[in-house]
């Protein structure tokens, strides 16, 4: 149970998209996946599958952000991990003709962020772990 705090979530967006490609989803067309119904206008608000998709990486990236929080032994591992996930996204949206969409192209620059907000995280907490238990220099 504790190694799924390892593997890095985005990983899992990575999957389900190259699945939804190889089954023939076409997320430029944007096909309705859902219809929320809205209050103050008669028709109900599509929900495509990028937009899905989208949302979904967004929301695994909140829980990314928060893993890169904890402080552990294991941290610098979370990281190569979600800098492996980031290059595979790039690679792929590189040569990857089905993966060459606005949606790929978003879903890969969510993996950046992920990679720079949890070096980032690690080191401000690091800087602020240094100063509280240094003397104060910093």
């Amino acid at each position: 149970m504790r190694y799924v705090l390892y593997f890095p979530m985005l990983g899992l967006v990575f999957v389900i998209y190259n699945v939804a490609m190889v089954a023939g989803v076409d997320f430029e067309a944007n096909p309705t996946m859902l219809s929320i119904p809205h209050l103050t206008r008669a028709e109900p608000t599509a929900v495509g599958a990028a937009d899905l998709m989208i949302g979904v990486a967004i929301l695994l990236l909140y829980f990314e952000i928060l893993k890169a929080a904890r402080i552990s032994r294991t941290t610098i591992i979370d990281h190569m991990l979600s800098m492996v996930v980031f290059i595979a996204f790039l690679i792929e949206f590189i040569v990857s003709a089905g993966a060459g969409t606005a949606t790929f192209m978003l879903l890969t620059l969510i993996a950046l962020i992920d990679v720079i907000a949890g070096f980032t995280i690690s080191i401000v907490t690091a800087r602020r772990d240094f100063a509280i238990g240094g003397d104060g220099i910093g």
